[in-house]
């Protein structure tokens, strides 16, 4: 989703008040939970609905 919109990792981190470590982790699927307030800042950034970029692993 941030390839078609066309920033960065760097930019979206800033624009949404997180630390890009932090985006880092999200985006590679590393972390365990998210707030909700940084996923609609997210989602209104990148102009998607949540389903667009998240995705549900069984962990089984």
């Amino acid at each position: 989703m941030m390839a078609r919109r066309k920033i960065s990792l760097g930019e979206l981190a800033e624009k949404v008040d997180i630390t890009p470590a932090n985006l880092s982790i999200l985006k590679t699927g590393k972390a365990k939970a998210i707030r909700f307030s940084t996923l609609e800042a997210i989602c209104k950034e990148l102009d998607c609905q949540p389903g667009d970029i998240l995705e549900f692993k069984d962990d089984e």
